[in-house]
């Protein structure tokens, strides 16, 4: 009975009773910013011809990845702080997480391709055009997308085969990983080992190809004859950098700190940041530090305002 246990109850933020009311008016405000923002710069890039270059393509990937991404948690908390019942099934806690998930790793090969694109642009700027072409591009976010989806349709059935003999309610606002394996009984060594693999092999090591990547572009900066060319590479560099220590580092140290160190609230809090924070922001960091993209946007708001 205690394997087939077919609801699971998300407590999300019963901790704060006498705010729900505040966190659903905030949450709400938040969902329609990420999504009005990324919608953005989707038709921009793909309505502007200055725009129709291989950096913004990939931008407008990942601003579609960060729709989806959010949708899959942010209007679950919406209805759970609406109606005060965090109830969830069995399957539909196992397809939010893998969801969740398989999208988490796409935007860490994304972001990870968004940086060899910068590397190739900058550290070898006649080859540019040769390697970085539609079919390579096509291939590299088609790459994006489905590289996660087998080890993540496994990991969450590996997860969700585990008897759940402890409380059927998951300590946060969420179905993932550690919070679930809490409710498990048994040995979960080989289990927890296994997140930590998954971990490393789509965020750590994904994280220092760009460290890498951007390495070599600073030492190609740094070389550059103007103080201006170097400004204006460093101008293209730093957005993209910005986005990468709020995902990477919120969502590393979530996977990757010991069991012991675990507590409900400081998951929470990072789960915050590399789900809802990070995807509100990419949209602002991509426009407000490019000129390309607020060209675009003046030259769209023009058009709608004739």
């Amino acid at each position: 009975n205690t394997s087939t246990r077919k609801q699971f109850v998300l407590l999300g933020f019963s901790d704060f009773p006498n705010i729900q009311r505040l966190l659903l008016g905030v949450f709400s405000i938040i969902y329609v910013i990420i999504l009005t923002g990324n919608s953005l710069i989707i038709i921009i890039t793909r309505l502007d011809k200055a725009l129709q270059k291989p950096m913004y393509f990939f931008l407008a990937n990942l601003s579609s990845l960060e729709i989806c991404y959010v949708s899959v948690t942010v209007p679950r908390i919406l209805l759970n702080l609406w109606t005060q019942d965090g109830s969830i099934s069995r399957l539909g806690c196992a397809s939010q997480m893998y969801f969740f998930l398989m999208l988490g790793a796409t935007e860490c090969f994304l972001l990870t391709v968004m940086a060899y694109d910068r590397y190739v642009a900058i550290c070898n700027p006649l080859h540019y055009p040769l390697v970085m072409d539609q079919k390579m591009c096509i291939q590299l976010a088609v790459a994006s997308w489905i590289g996660g989806v087998p080890v993540q349709i496994g990991q969450t059935c590996q997860v969700f085969s585990l008897c759940f003999c402890n409380s059927n309610q998951i300590n946060h606002f969420f179905c993932d990983i550690p919070p679930i394996l809490k409710l498990a009984c048994g040995d979960l060594f080989l289990h927890e080992m296994s997140v930590y693999v998954v971990a490393i092999l789509f965020a750590t090591f994904p994280f220092m190809l760009i460290l890498v990547s951007y390495s070599k572009i600073i030492s190609t900066i740094l070389r550059l004859p103007t103080a201006r060319g170097r400004a204006k590479a460093f101008s293209t560099c730093s957005s993209h950098l910005l986005v990468v220590f709020l995902f990477f580092g919120s969502a590393s140290i979530t996977y990757l700190r010991p069991k012991s160190n675990h507590s409900p609230g400081i998951d929470k809090l990072l789960s915050l940041f590399y789900t809802i924070v990070t995807p509100m922001f990419n949209p602002l960091i991509y426009s407000l530090r490019n000129k390309d993209v607020i060209a675009a946007l003046r030259k769209l708001l023009a058009k709608k305002t004739v």
